[in-house]
């Protein structure tokens, strides 16, 4: 397994006046880096990859969908423009040298049907997936869909209903993200949970009860670390953390206050605690 750190904590758009977080992460004790794919296009994402290469860091992305680029909407011009968004993700992912493309790139964050998902969601979903996963699968990617608590997404929120969907979506290149502070939130029990994904994982964030620095809430990692080495898994476990200083981000997420004090103390601290937690497994 290799230590990894979500960017999000600092931007929604890694740029060149970002790079020395990449110092920053590789000082700390991080082997990986995950950057958000939000906006940009291939050539921003080369130009991270030149840096990173550099830095000796391997890396992966998180991407999410929009409300007018939405691959699961019942509407044909809105599930077009979300599987050309999906083609838009796999081409700055490549451009990065990402290992793994995660995130919620399902459905809208905070776009709600005030019900369940639908057969029909789950359906067309499913199908662009399975297109991306082929795309992904001939790149040398993996894919890692990140289901989310209820208060994010009516589309995925459990590890049961994301396995059902590997499932649907039935390719080796298909897995998903578990991330704890969503399963701190939805799951009985998250070492049960985990379990029952099993070798669908294919990235681990590991992420506090109240998103702030790891190993400072409820959060039992340790025993999360154990049973994720127990299914198999040998991927990027990632530290997600986030702040309020992104206000399109801190809105969505619901954030209202700092939760770390800067970014040295998280990326210092939050990688001591997870390599601490890891050393058993």
């Amino acid at each position: 397994m290799r230590l990894g750190i979500n960017l999000l904590c600092a931007s929604g758009h890694v740029g060149p006046e970002q790079f020395s977080l990449f110092e920053l992460a590789e000082e700390a004790g991080f082997d990986h880096i995950e950057l958000p794919m939000l906006s940009g296009g291939p050539q921003d994402y080369a130009r991270a990859a030149a840096r990173l290469d550099k830095v000796g860091l391997s890396r992966g992305c998180t991407a999410i969908t929009h409300p007018d680029a939405d691959p699961t909407s019942a509407d044909p011009a809105i599930r077009e423009a979300g599987r050309a968004h999906l083609a838009w993700i796999l081409d700055c992912a490549e451009a990065l040298g990402a290992e793994t493309v995660g995130g919620p790139f399902h459905a809208p964050i905070g776009e709600f049907s005030w019900a369940g998902p639908t057969e029909e969601e789950l359906a067309r979903g499913a199908e662009a997936h399975h297109q991306m996963a082929e795309e992904a699968q001939r790149r040398g990617m993996l894919l890692a869909l990140e289901p989310l608590n209820r208060f994010e997404t009516h589309f995925l929120n459990t590890a049961e209903q994301a396995r059902a969907y590997v499932e649907r979506v039935d390719h080796p290149a298909f897995g998903i993200m578990y991330d704890t502070f969503h399963a701190h939130i939805e799951e009985k029990d998250q070492l049960a949970a985990i379990a029952h994904l099993g070798e669908a994982i294919h990235v681990l964030h590991v992420s506090e009860n109240d998103r702030g620095v790891p190993g400072t809430g409820q959060v039992d990692f340790p025993a999360i670390l154990h049973a994720v080495k127990a299914t198999g898994f040998d991927g990027p476990v990632v530290v997600e953390a986030f702040g309020s200083g992104l206000p399109d981000l801190a809105a969505a997420t619901r954030v209202w206050r700092p939760l770390f004090p800067d970014l040295e103390t998280l990326f210092r601290d939050g990688a001591q605690a997870i390599r601490s937690a890891m050393e058993p497994a």
